[in-house]
């Protein structure tokens, strides 16, 4: 078995594979030798945009097509948050793996008990070209490891400490008026939203930030125009998401430039994770790539 990533892994067994994810999932559906992986992305892991949980759901599907089982996009995502959340006891979330599997404009409402209902935001497309102009994401630079962050969250929270547990309805409430400003397309009312959200979720950890990424930020909402913004993913470094009217956006960006940090150009994909190439193997054995979805 060869396994191909950011390092290359050569096994007999696939329990011996150190790549975590792609172990469980080819031991979740029986796979255990005679098989080659390669995975390249446009991204590295560590930066706040759910790389990880879409690693994991574009290899389940790709499983999936291979051995002929496809399934809808929730049971993909209800499979990749199994693997990430009950076999390996990651202490995150299940938003990465419903937008990997499902994408689009998506609002999600995950109860105390875990489960998931996923609603459709139906925007046309100029308001979808104007929220992706004025929502500028830049590179910090600084990769970090998600689950320290999220772990200390979670032992702040079992530890009964009320202050966690009150920011994360604070956020909660936040997130049901950010819902409500994208349907109606007050994108600037999302600016202004996401910075309440950020002063919140500082709250929960001195970790989720980082001190360059603070003063860059402040200075950006006095100097250029920004309504708000927030380290992407559980912070501590990866992406910053600046939200920023047009009017103001060139000179952000040339600014941001001029600090080191590259503004990332992407795009709303709206079919989420799928296969999209059928090719055939030496062995006659139809093989599938998946298509992951744009950030």
């Amino acid at each position: 078995m060869r396994l191909h990533y950011t390092q290359s892994e050569v096994v007999d067994r696939v329990e011996d594979l150190k790549h975590e994810l792609a172990r469980e999932a080819l031991l979740a559906h029986g796979i255990k030798d005679g098989i080659e992986i390669a995975s390249l992305a446009d991204l590295p892991a560590g930066t706040g945009l759910g790389s990880s949980s879409c690693y994991l759901v574009g290899l389940l599907n790709s499983i999936r097509a291979y051995r002929g089982k496809p399934a809808h996009f929730e049971d993909l995502a209800a499979e990749a948050c199994r693997i990430e959340l009950d076999v390996l006891k990651k202490p995150i979330g299940k938003q990465d793996q419903y937008m990997a599997a499902a994408g689009g404009v998506t609002e999600l409402r995950i109860k105390p008990d875990g489960d998931v209902s996923v609603a459709r935001i139906a925007l046309p497309d100029y308001a979808i070209g104007e929220f992706t102009a004025n929502a500028h994401l830049y590179y910090t630079n600084v990769q970090r490891t998600t689950t320290d962050i999220l772990g200390e969250q979670m032992k702040s929270l079992r530890a009964g400490q009320g202050a966690v547990e009150e920011n994360l309805l604070k956020i909660r409430d936040i997130g049901y008026k950010i819902g409500d400003a994208i349907r109606a397309g007050d994108f600037d009312r999302f600016g202004t939203l996401t910075h309440e959200h950020w002063l919140a979720k500082k709250e929960l950890s001195p970790n989720v930030t980082i001190s360059e990424a603070e003063r860059l930020y402040e200075h950006v909402r006095t100097e250029y125009g920004v309504l708000g913004g927030k380290i992407a993913g559980a912070g501590g470094g990866g992406f910053l998401m600046l939200y920023c009217p047009q009017k103001e956006g060139r000179r952000l960006t040339d600014f941001m430039e001029e600090q080191g940090m590259a503004r990332l150009s992407y795009r709303a994909e709206f079919e989420g994770s799928r296969v999209i190439t059928n090719v055939m193997s030496s062995r006659g054995v139809p093989l599938h790539v998946p298509a992951l979805p744009a950030v």
